[in-house]
């Protein structure tokens, strides 16, 4: 791993480092110690953590054992992540910043405020997160989450892949035992979600339940996988066999446990609703958005944005003949425009994928003219498996593994494709492929600049914000081709600002799911089902729809006033260049973007 300990831009800046006035031996014996302790903690964390390892593709040599493992759900599980945890920060405390160069007083700063917000929530609240405080819902636990794992993230080349698949499906079984446990102990202590979230959950649950164990999809994906590398041996009698004694029964003890407590729950969907349900909202936000606004700044600001966006698409849409009724309406009369649906069918989807993969293809060619790095790491566009589609979200990301052995995978929900007219779909490429999070995430992995625990580090305010931005840099591009696909980036700025009204209306103002979705559906003209979908993850995930335009806001802010202090020596690929210092929180990007000012000023 190279650990080169410079980030500025430009040649000069790096001499300027590289040289800097009294430099001395100790600083640079500290930086070598710092490196190897972040090492330290990255080992540590994909050895306690299987399901990483095989994610970032390092379960294989000295790690081979974890590709056959799947992380336990227990409190003592918990206990030893938070005590690992404030060890690793123990470690960290006698490093002064001081003493180190400016890129690895960065990295410690950066570092040390993930690694104390990992564990702020447990400490707090006993509970595993402040964004996520329910055990099991619609877009979490394992009966939804490790299906999905095993299909796009274990990859099987080789026999002992597919034994270790095997392996997981029989600690499946355990997992969903342990969470129904701690759900259960939970539960007792308030902490469940929503009565709607858990219909949703048990329809998703019955729907994984009632595959026939033999042509299940979780049977099938190791099957024609193995059987597509000519790995002999029945597999599918072996997984069938797994999923019909051990997963099949350990789904209908947690399905009967849903439905015995859900009637315990306690009414309301936002946070507010728990236990220290304010200060675990203020947490969450604070976490997402990586600031310290109030959820009051926070809802002004989307207000503001709404009336400006808004403003903006009203001018567009009446260019082009929509004219009647307000934006909302005009947009979702666009949304029903045969001209801008694809067929409802397995043709119209894979129509709308090959769409999709015209749109990256095309951005490729575009991003030299933006970025002076662009990134090898290849991206595939899959449909959501059907079994998640009722929860899952609209569109989502997962990083390429580090070794190559499995590329980026940008998901679309094709559960009903009215909910994707054609003009919205460029904006969803460039956000989730390129110049989005395809770009920014795989320039931090293939970075040299920074160390691994910081490559695979996530700031949602960052990592959103960026993902907004490069929807608006797309437009600086000019990729949207027509007016219709403009106004569809504009509408997704729009859908974004509502976030912030709803987001903070749910959860501290106590609006209720259906008046969330009635504000979504009239101001940005989203289809209602796609709306409430987005609605009810909001609910069960607070804070986190803050962080897009919070961090969108940020970026554009931090480019305004490079641009406005460099002038004519301003250089958009050298700003970008930016991405290969790694994700981080807003106000350290803030300070960052200063300070790479000040080198070319």
């Amino acid at each position: 791993m190279d650990r080169r300990q410079f980030i500025a831009s430009g040649a000069v800046a790096t001499l300027a480092v590289l040289a800097k006035p009294g430099a001395s031996l100790a600083q640079t014996a500290d930086g070598a110690a710092l490196d190897a302790e972040f090492d330290h903690i990255f080992q540590q964390a994909v050895a306690r953590s299987p399901e990483l390892a095989t994610s970032l593709g390092l379960d294989k040599g000295a790690l081979a054992a974890a590709k056959g493992k799947l992380s336990p759900r227990t409190l003592e599980k918990r206990a030893q992540d938070v005590a690992q945890t404030r060890a690793a920060l123990a470690g960290l405390a006698r490093f002064d910043g001081a003493a180190l160069s400016e890129p690895a007083r960065l990295n410690l700063e950066v570092v040390r405020y993930s690694l104390r917000t990992q564990i702020d929530a447990p400490e707090k609240f006993g509970i595993d997160s402040a964004i996520r405080p329910y055990r099991i819902f619609q877009q979490g636990g394992a009966y939804f989450s490790v299906p999905d794992f095993l299909n796009t993230a274990h990859t099987i080349n080789q026999k002992a892949d597919a034994d270790a698949y095997l392996s997981r499906l029989d600690q499946f079984a355990t997992v969903l035992d342990q969470e129904s446990s701690l759900q259960q102990a939970e539960a007792a202590k308030g902490f469940l979600a929503p009565a709607w979230s858990l219909d949703l959950t048990l329809g998703q649950m019955r729907k994984l339940r009632a595959q026939p164990a033999a042509t299940s999809s979780i049977v099938q994906s190791l099957a024609k996988r193995a059987g597509a590398k000519g790995i002999a041996g029945d597999w599918q009698a072996q997984a069938a066999r797994l999923v019909e004694a051990r997963i099949y029964p350990a789904l209908d003890r947690q399905i009967a446990l849903i439905e015995r407590l859900k009637p315990s729950t306690r009414p309301g969907d936002g946070i507010w609703r728990l236990p220290d349900g304010d200060a675990i909202y203020a947490m969450a936000l604070k976490q997402a958005t990586t600031t310290v606004m109030s959820p009051d700044d926070v809802h002004r600001i989307g207000l503001d944005q709404v009336a400006e966006i808004t403003a903006q698409l009203d001018t567009i849409l009446k260019a082009n003949g929509e004219t009647g009724g307000t934006v909302g309406e005009r947009l979702a009369r666009l949304n029903l425009r045969p001209d801008q649906l694809y067929a409802d069918t397995p043709e119209g989807r894979a129509e709308l994928i090959a769409g999709l993969n015209a749109g990256v293809k095309a951005m490729y060619t575009k991003l030299p003219q933006a970025f002076a790095t662009v990134p090898t790491q290849p991206l595939e566009i899959r449909a959501v498996p059907v079994e998640i589609q009722d929860g899952a979200s609209n569109g989502y990301y997962n990083r390429a593994s580090l070794d190559g052995s499995r590329p980026a995978i940008y998901f679309v929900n094709l559960k009903d494709v009215g909910d994707w007219p054609k003009y919205t779909l460029p904006s969803l490429t460039y956000h989730e492929g390129v110049p989005g999070h395809h770009l920014q995430i795989s320039l931090a992995q293939e970075s040299r600049d920074i160390p691994m625990l910081r490559k695979i580090g996530f700031f949602s305010a960052y990592s959103e914000g960026w993902a907004l931005y490069a929807e608006q840099l797309a437009d600086e591009l000019h990729a949207y081709t027509t007016p219709l696909e403009r106004a569809g980036y504009l509408q997704s700025f729009l859908f974004r600002a509502t976030r912030l009204v709803v987001d903070t209306g749910i959860h501290a103002k106590h609006w209720s799911r259906e008046k969330a979705t009635d504000y979504m559906v009239a101001t940005t003209g989203f289809a209602r089902p796609r709306t409430q979908r987005e609605v009810e993850r909001y609910c069960t995930q607070a804070g986190q729809a803050c962080s897009y335009k919070i961090g969108h806001m940020a970026w554009t802010r931090a480019r305004a006033k490079a641009e406005a202090a460099l002038g004519a020596t301003f250089d958009l690929k050298q700003f970008h260049e930016i991405l290969k210092e790694g994700a981080m929180p807003l106000t350290i990007l803030e300070r960052r973007i200063d300070e790479r000012i000040a080198l070319k000023a």
